[in-house]
């Protein structure tokens, strides 16, 4: 194998990796934000997280983080506004990077 088939494999790799690092952050900022809105909605145990799974199932309507915005606030109605929901989905996202990079 030449050096160049080095590197492209090792790019390949990479990308790799980060699509599902990122894909994985996004499944857990929603179940964070899941049980956020769940614990809002009043849902506790078995009620929250399975509340918590609807919002990480709704990620799967659309490209983009606007199927879950849409999820959590036609739910949580006027207990949570817009900027609430979108910084505490911007909160989570770093929190469920933090939570990956510990793991590893």
């Amino acid at each position: 194998m030449t050096t160049f088939d080095d590197r492209e494999n090792a790019f390949e790799n990479k990308f790799a990796h980060d699509a599902e690092m990122q894909f994985k952050a996004e499944a857990r900022r929603n179940k964070l934000l899941g049980l956020w809105a769940a614990e809002l909605l009043g849902k506790s145990g078995d009620d929250a997280e399975n509340y918590a799974k609807e919002v990480i199932r709704s990620d799967f309507e659309e490209a983009g983080d606007e199927d879950v915005y849409r999820k959590v606030s036609g739910d949580l109605g006027d207990k949570a506004d817009e900027a609430t929901i979108r910084s505490k989905m911007l909160e989570l996202m770093a929190q469920a990077k933090a939570q990956l990079m510990d793991e590893v």
